[in-house]
């Protein structure tokens, strides 16, 4: 008999396109489809904004069109591989085959997170442009895609959260067992989705992309904050459990790996946006110098 006071999960089907009860398409995909397609929409409207740019190099439209497929692929093989190596290794490393076996789950933002990066950073090598630049412009542009992928996890009814028994709100999950849970989803999509992404469009108009690595450390860092503040209310991995025992008094929490993962992250943005402050990341060219003592930019 469920909680009296607990919400039951709402039944929606993980599949959102099927032919003849044969799956074609789950929301957890058509999460990745919005994230990206709203991304590169987003970025192409910031590309083509003058006043954002000042005088740093910007990206052509053609450029963003054809980064989106690098992104794409750095994210899928980032995230599968970060899964694998900060997750559940023992695992995998009694059945290697299993790391491809990507339609039984597991993926890790942070190991997408890098994957991206890297992706980011061998494309502007490519295309000569300034890879903080494009960092930047990605930063602005990530909150959609982690909206869109929390819903999704609600959806598919994984990652749930901590038990909750007085919280007014609190659902039963379908695999969560009979205990009513924080809705930890949800309350990502709202801190590292909605939240980081007004965060970043205030910003991207307030300083531009004139700053190289500016946008970058603010999004890295809001993205430890909200991200080490919601596991807080996040089931940890069951095959990890708890880091360190259960000494953090927060809401009776213990550190977990998404919280240790952040913490690498934090410092990175704090040190990006420390050295984007100072002008050590700006191009150094005579135009750029010339218009830099005459406080142009």
């Amino acid at each position: 008999m469920p909680p009296l006071f607990a919400i039951p999960f709402p039944a929606i089907d993980p599949v959102a396109i099927s032919i003849s009860g044969v799956p074609i398409v789950k929301w957890y995909a058509l999460s990745y489809i919005a994230g990206l397609v709203g991304g590169w929409f987003y970025a192409r409207q910031l590309v083509a904004a003058d006043s954002l740019w000042g005088v740093v190099k910007r990206p052509k439209l053609s450029d963003v069109d054809d980064l989106i497929v690098w992104v794409a692929l750095g994210v899928v093989l980032g995230g599968r591989i970060g899964y694998v190596l900060f997750y559940n290794l023992p695992m995998y490393l009694d059945d290697p085959a299993e790391i491809l076996a990507i339609r039984n789950g597991g993926m890790s933002f942070h190991g997408g997170f890098l994957g991206s990066i890297f992706a980011l950073l061998l494309f502007a090598h490519r295309r000569g442009l300034n890879g903080y630049t494009l960092l930047d412009l990605a930063s602005v542009v990530v909150p959609i895609g982690l909206f869109f992928g929390r819903i999704a996890n609600f959806v598919n009814g994984e990652l749930w959260g901590r038990a909750a028994p007085d919280f007014p709100y609190a659902i039963v999950f379908p695999t969560g067992g009979d205990v009513p849970r924080y809705p930890s989803q949800l309350f990502e999509a709202t801190a590292e989705g909605l939240l980081l992404f007004i965060v970043m469009a205030i910003s991207v108009r307030r300083f531009g992309f004139r700053k190289p690595g500016l946008l970058g450390g603010i999004f890295v860092l809001g993205y430890a904050i909200t991200r080490t503040f919601c596991e807080f209310f996040r089931e940890p991995d069951p095959q990890l459990g708890f880091l360190f025992g259960r000494e953090v008094g927060a809401l009776g929490g213990g550190i977990t790996m998404g919280m240790l993962l952040c913490v690498p992250m934090a410092i990175v943005g704090i040190m990006y946006i420390v050295l984007a402050a100072r002008g050590v990341t700006r191009p150094r060219h005579p135009e750029v110098e010339v218009q830099a003592e005459a406080g142009q930019i």
